[in-house]
């Protein structure tokens, strides 16, 4: 990778840092360019050489930091599968690893969140896209765990893959807004508990 192009990368992250924060703080509409370049240390002139407009910049840090949550979540497959674990303890593995993604970007899980209960945003059909990203990496693995009889076949792949996604998500803002005295060991054991159809408990 040249020089050039890494420079440009960093100022890229500086400008997507600046911009979920600012944005998570007071919203779309009320974030300047002019305070995502001071948040981020840079002139003006560098967000509309690097972006379009804000709402481009904006749907960039979309694809950005979804394409960050769905690679942890692949990583975190792949390495269960190396080792010759089994499809649920890679969606536990999966688990642990979207609430690491969580506790790293929360400003950036929490308008996420919000973003995906918006219908009328330019970058809406961008979000339900990178979205569905995420949720087929989880739908792959419960497909295989059906298809080697781990599980059953009667589970909706779709409906539960996209239900894993929202456990952790919710699960993991709640902790982050008013649960903050839990550890990530904690709120993982919880919802591996969910996973592992114990909280009934019966075995």
């Amino acid at each position: 990778m040249d020089s050039s192009r890494t420079r440009r990368e960093v100022t890229r992250q500086k400008l997507y840092e600046a911009a979920v924060t600012l944005i998570a703080e007071q919203g779309f509409s009320s974030t300047t360019v002019d305070e995502i370049a001071e948040r981020a240390g840079v002139a003006k002139g560098t967000v509309y050489y690097n972006f379009k407009s804000k709402t481009e910049l904006f749907e960039e840090l979309l694809r950005h930091g979804v394409g960050l949550l769905t690679a942890s979540l692949q990583a975190a497959a792949d390495e269960t599968a190396e080792r010759g674990g089994t499809r649920v303890e890679a969606l536990d593995a999966m688990i642990r690893a979207g609430l690491g993604f969580i506790d790293r970007y929360p400003a950036f899980t929490q308008l996420y969140v919000a973003e995906l209960w918006r219908t009328n945003r330019a970058w809406q059909s961008t979000l339900l896209v990178v979205r569905q990203e995420a949720v087929a990496v989880v739908e792959t693995v419960l497909r295989e765990g059906v298809e080697n009889g781990e599980l059953s076949s009667e589970i909706d792949i779709p409906l539960t893959a996209a239900a894993l996604v929202g456990m952790v998500l919710v699960a993991a803002l709640d902790w982050q807004a008013f649960q903050r005295e839990r550890t990530i060991d904690d709120v993982h054991s919880a919802l591996s508990l969910l996973l592992h159809g114990r909280v009934s408990g019966r075995r």
